[in-house]
């Protein structure tokens, strides 16, 4: 019996331990099927949601920070004698960034009082010249009066036998030389009355005294603009080259000045995403150097033509071997909030804007 107990009992395991199994395979097989299925059931949902929340919308990171920079030269040549800025600071309307040597202008300036003081003297002079004053005139025709009736008494005596030709012929020649000398006078006259006469672009005024105020006028223009001051409020860039002694030549900037509230984001989006995109929509922008920081704008103006177009050599595809490539265009996006962070110049950033006209 004892040796028999234990075959029943081994008989009663195998057959608990088949059952056992039996009954477990069956529910691993629908489990590992409900998983198999499962999984690409939820990407499927996860991927229709997705494909859903981006209807009505297009987005790019090919978008930059940009701002409106001006180039601050100087309108007048020389060298620079005090420096007010440097790199970085943030100036305000008419603030005086630097000043070019003044003293040159300085002199021109006296070099015109001069120029006014020489021509109102040959004015007065001119004023009070015996050829303006009529006096020449009148000892000519005193002298012509004069010499006519010593002819007359002499071309008498002629007549009588009493002169002679050639003491007639004197008498004669005087009064020729009386008439030309009054002919001489009054055009001496004329002369001194035209160079005080006065123009129609400046009447009333002396042409040579007009001539030295305008001088005047253009070197304290110049003594002006030695002072070189900030057109609008922003922030100095590039000012490596402004330094005290250097010479400034006319017209050649010497730094660039970023405006303040001028900062908008240039977005290069493909041309396949502008089907539904017009100047007005809601955008939102995220910058890649402040994470989590999101601002709201809108599309301020789609641009005339793509990057390629307006690039300094325009691509030619009249060729062999040509291959389509979608093209960029700029969409200018302006930003609606004021920013926590300070917009610098070509930051990158991710603009979504919502073609649908709503504000996800």
């Amino acid at each position: 019996m004892a040796e028999a107990d234990p075959q029943i009992q081994g008989e009663t395991n195998t057959v608990i331990v088949e059952d056992y199994v039996a009954t477990d395979k069956p529910k691993r097989k629908w489990g590992r099927l409900a998983l198999m299925l499962s999984v690409p059931l939820v990407l499927l949902v996860a991927g229709g949601f997705y494909w859903l929340s981006l209807q009505g919308q297009v987005s790019t990171d090919n978008a930059y920070i940009q701002q409106d920079k001006v180039s601050i030269s100087s309108q007048v040549g020389g060298e620079i004698v005090e420096v007010m800025v440097k790199e970085g600071d943030s100036v305000k309307t008419g603030d005086l960034l630097f000043r070019i040597d003044p003293e040159p202008y300085r002199l021109q300036i006296a070099q015109a009082d001069a120029a006014i003081a020489t021509a109102q003297a040959n004015v007065t002079a001119l004023s009070n010249s015996a050829d303006l004053s009529g006096a020449d005139i009148a000892a000519a025709r005193e002298d012509i009066a004069f010499a006519q009736a010593n002819f007359r008494r002499k071309d008498e005596l002629f007549n009588r036998g009493f002169l002679t030709k050639t003491e007639h012929d004197a008498a004669q020649h005087a009064v020729n030389q009386a008439r030309e000398q009054l002919r001489q006078a009054e055009a001496r006259q004329q002369a001194a009355g035209a160079k005080l006469a006065t123009g129609s672009a400046v009447p009333g005024e002396n042409p040579q005294v007009a001539t030295g105020k305008a001088q005047r006028a253009v070197a304290q223009l110049q003594l002006r603009r030695t002072e070189v001051r900030a057109p609008a409020a922003g922030r100095i860039a590039q000012a490596d080259r402004l330094q005290a002694g250097q010479q400034v030549v006319q017209g050649l900037p010497v730094l660039t000045l970023v405006a303040d509230g001028s900062s908008y984001v240039e977005a290069n989006f493909k041309e396949t995403d502008l089907a539904n995109m017009q100047v007005g929509q809601p955008a939102e922008v995220e910058f890649d150097a402040y994470p989590g920081l999101k601002l709201k704008g809108h599309v301020a103006s789609i641009g005339a033509g793509t990057g390629s177009e307006f690039s300094v050599i325009p691509a030619q595809n009249a060729t062999g071997n040509w291959v389509k490539v979608t093209q960029r265009v700029p969409v200018r996006i302006a930003i609606d909030e004021t920013s926590p962070r300070p917009l610098i110049a070509g930051l990158s950033t991710e603009v979504t804007v919502f073609t649908d006209g709503k504000k996800h």
